[in-house]
Order: structure tokens, then C-alpha cells, then sequence
């Protein structure tokens, strides 16, 4: 929860979103008088229905608001008050709590269970894998074969490993030959001129929750996923801090190709994207998963579709125009708007299948 008093934490929402006070009070239907007396901490929070109706022009879940909201007052945020009267089970529940000496710990060790239970995931599978070639003149790249499985299978088989059932495709190239049982698919229907960033967006109705989203092109251990599963941060990434040694010998993909990542004292990003790493104290390369909490979505799709409105058909970051813009790149701009985006750090566990040396010298290992 913010630092902020409830008013101060208003105010910090409408500078980052340059929303002026007055045409915030006209659209939660109170008058500027009375916000700019919030704001000043002269009044309590208001009502219910007003907290519910600044979270949504903001596109916020709401928690921090509620909780700031209740403090102010002294009182249970106004949103518990409301699931407690139209869901008796949780009396029940807040009971047994009581009655069995739950810790703190315990209780958010239920917490990170019922999270990992409830965790989707979306994996982009739309790209062409040029580089792949002649592997990929027939089939997408994640359907190439290590073992008596496909890239893909065993992404799937290490998502369910860790409870994560509720999986989503976004499919473009060569999509009819992507059919696998109990899976939800999306088409990206422009896959040529598009990029990773606008791909995950075809799948925009999934981006709720608690959701992973990943490259198609990456070979993982589930230990990885639950360690990604743990973080309690909004927005997180997979980083490998012990990187530099998977370049060895690496030919077709050298090193200036990494997305490299520079954190912070907190596991934060400064900077993310194909830096020049000669110039730059890298610490580590991001592996192309990422996670969001119901918060981190409404986060990450307001900023997506902010960046679309101001930037599209124009360049973007490192991209030379917002509809050829990588993950990185909204990565990177939300970072330097000041959005935490932290790192879950990782030591190797995972491979990138990019180009055909990479692949051949999988299939030797696996061989091996």
C-alpha cells in the first residue's frame, strides 16, 4: 500500500496521468471544491461509490484506494464491507481464521497458493522464425521437436506442472498446425507487419488477473515458473544473472542481440532492451517471461494503450514505429514513468531457441 495519505495519493495519480482537478471531479461527479479539500486532507475519503468511481478512470483495481480510503477513516475498507454483506461465506472464512490462530505468514502462504491455483497464462506463438530457417518453412517455431516433444508441449507440461491449467495461444504463422486440447487461441491476424508487444494484445480479454505471459521460443524449467509465481510484485520479469556464459560460441545470435536488463538496489528495472553491453554494466538478460497481478494488468494496459494513441505508425522506444515495438520497449518506457517493474532473478534454467544453432545444439544436449 502507498505511503501517501488518501488525498495525497489522488493527486499522484492525476500528475501521472495529467488529469486536471477539476476534470477529475466532473467525472466522479463531485465538485472541485470538495476534491481539492480531499486532496488537502481536510476531509476524509469519501463514500464507496466514489473511491470505485476514481479507480476506474484511472483503470486501477482499486486496493490501495480502498485502503487508503479506510484508513482516513479509521474504518474496513469499503470494498471489504461490501463482499462481506453480499458474500456470507467470507464470514465463515475470517472465523476460521480467528478460531485456528492464523499467522501472518500462514495467511499469505493460502494466499500464494490460491494464486498459483487461479494464474493463467498466455503464450505469443504468432512470429514467423526467420532466423530458423529452413526449420520453419513449414511449421512455426515452436512446434520443432526436442525429444518426443515439441518446443511448445513442454512449455505447456511446465505450466500445469505448477497449477497453471487456464493457458491462452495467440497464433499467427502457419497457425492451423497450433491445435492442442483445452487451450483458448487467439489469431494475430497481421503477424507479418506486427511485432511481440501488439501480439499480446490480440489476447487482451485474458489480461486479468493473475497472469504469465511468455515467448513461444524459450525452453524452461517449472522451477521457474514458481519462482515467478511467488513474486507479490504488480508487474515482474524472468532475469538471468548468469547469462554472459549461454553466448559462448553462440555464432548466429551474439551477444549485442540480448535483451539485457540493468536493476536497481531493489531488483527494479533502469534499463531494458539490445543495449550496447560494452558500454553498459548489464546484469542481466530477460527470458521473455513476465508476470501480472490483477493491479499489474490494469497497469500494463493502460500504458499499452496510451503508448498505441500517442506513438502508433511512429517510432517507439527502440522501435523504428510502435507496431514493430518488442516487450522491452513498454518495459522501458513504463520504467522511466516511474513504474516499478521488478525482476525475479534467476541462474540459467531456460534456453532461447532462436536461430538453428541454437536448435541443433538443444537437440545434442538433450541427446546427451
Amino acid at each position: 500500500m502507498s505511503d501517501h495519505s488518501f488525498g495525497e495519493h489522488i493527486r499522484a495519480l492525476r500528475a501521472a496521468e495529467n488529469i486536471g482537478q477539476r476534470e477529475l471531479a466532473r467525472k466522479i461527479g463531485i465538485s472541485a471544491a470538495y476534491l481539492n479539500d480531499i486532496e488537502k486532507n481536510k476531509r476524509p475519503a469519501p463514500r464507496g461509490e466514489i473511491v470505485t468511481a476514481i479507480a476506474q478512470v484511472f483503470a486501477d483495481s482499486g486496493d490501495d484506494l480502498f485502503d487508503l480510503a479506510a484508513r482516513s477513516k479509521g474504518n474496513i475498507p469499503p470494498d471489504i464491507e461490501e463482499l462481506i454483506r453480499s458474500t456470507p461465506g467470507v464470514v465463515s472464512l475470517l472465523r476460521s481464521i480467528r478460531a485456528y490462530g492464523l499467522t501472518e505468514n500462514e495467511i499469505r502462504e493460502i494466499e500464494k497458493t490460491m494464486t498459483s491455483s487461479k494464474a493463467k497464462a498466455i503464450i505469443l506463438a504468432a512470429g514467423m522464425g526467420t532466423r530458423l530457417r529452413p526449420l520453419t518453412e513449414e511449421r512455426p517455431k515452436c512446434m520443432l521437436e526436442f525429444g518426443s516433444k515439441t518446443l511448445l508441449q513442454r512449455q505447456l507440461d511446465a505450466y500445469r506442472d505448477c497449477g497453471v491449467t487456464n493457458i491462452s495461444i495467440v497464433r499467427g504463422y502457419k497457425k492451423e498446425l497450433i491445435n492442442y486440447e483445452n487451450i483458448k487461441y487467439f489469431e494475430n491476424t497481421d503477424f507479418e507487419n506486427n511485432n511481440i508487444l501488439n501480439s499480446i494484445f490480440y489476447a487482451e480479454e485474458e489480461i486479468n488477473d493473475h497472469v504469465i505471459i511468455s515467448y513461444s521460443d524459450i525452453l524452461f524449467e517449472s522451477s521457474i515458473v514458481e519462482r515467478l509465481l511467488q513474486s507479490e510484485n504488480d508487474i515482474s520479469i524472468v532475469i538471468d544473472i548468469d547469462w554472459r556464459g549461454y553466448y559462448v560460441g553462440r555464432k548466429d545470435h551474439p551477444l549485442e542481440e540480448a535483451e539485457s536488463v540493468i536493476f536497481d538496489a531493489d531488483n527494479n528495472v533502469v534499463s531494458i532492451g539490445k543495449l550496447q553491453a560494452d558500454k553498459y554494466d548489464v546484469h542481466g538478460e530477460f527470458i521473455g517471461m513476465m508476470k501480472l497481478t490483477p493491479r499489474g494488468t490494469e497497469i500494463f494496459k493502460r500504458h499499452f494503450h496510451r503508448a498505441k494513441s500517442a506513438f502508433a505508425g511512429k517510432p517507439f522506444q527502440r522501435a523504428a514505429t510502435f507496431e514493430k515495438a518488442y516487450l522491452t520497449d513498454l518495459i522501458q518506457e513504463m520504467s522511466e514513468l516511474g513504474v516499478p517493474v521488478h525482476c525475479v532473478i534467476i541462474e540459467r534454467g531456460w534456453k532461447e531457441i532462436d536461430t538453428v544453432e541454437d536448435y541443433e545444439k538443444a537437440l545434442r544436449e538433450f541427446s546427451e
